[in-house]
């Protein structure tokens, strides 16, 4: 890749690492579902936490086009460096839960699973959707999942 194709790239690099968490040498998925907590917080401290959903939308859309901007320069389909995807998914499951510790580490242990499982129809997003849109599909999809696990336990549990 040549000078001026990374330039043109870093934007969207930018936003599809989420400004560089993907480039961690291990469990990036990871790294990137950690790196949401503080913005999921400030967000929903700031506005409520339902203003996640609209806020993972917005993230969604942009993440998509960033994400279809690095899978055509590279030769992988889901490049693990690209962690935009675990943001919107970590977004999507908090948002059903105000900001409190319990709450943000369950949905962060909820997300990772529903997102290293992929439950149907996540699993079928990840095999069959292909560019940026395939990327950001199969997280949301698993989100759903998390979302309402940790919306049960908060009910059952109290928050």
């Amino acid at each position: 890749m040549n000078s001026a194709t990374r330039f043109r790239l870093a934007p969207a690099a930018l936003i599809a690492t989420w400004f560089g968490v993907g480039y961690a040498p291990v469990a990036p998925g990871t790294w990137g579902s950690l790196a949401a907590l503080p913005f999921a917080w400030a967000i929903a401290a700031a506005a409520g936490h339902w203003t996640l959903l609209p806020a993972a939308a917005a993230l969604f859309l942009i993440g998509w086009a960033a994400s279809n901007r690095v899978v055509a320069a590279g030769p992988h389909s889901d490049p693990q460096h690209i962690v935009v995807d675990e943001v919107v998914g970590q977004w999507l499951t908090l948002a059903v839960a105000p900001p409190g510790l319990i709450s943000y580490a369950l949905g962060f242990a909820l997300f990772r699973a529903a997102d290293i499982v992929k439950p149907w129809p996540a699993g079928w997003a990840d095999r069959h959707v292909d560019g940026g849109l395939g990327v950001m599909l199969d997280d949301a999809l698993a989100a759903v999942y998390a979302a309402a696990l940790l919306w049960l336990a908060l009910q059952v549990w109290g928050r």
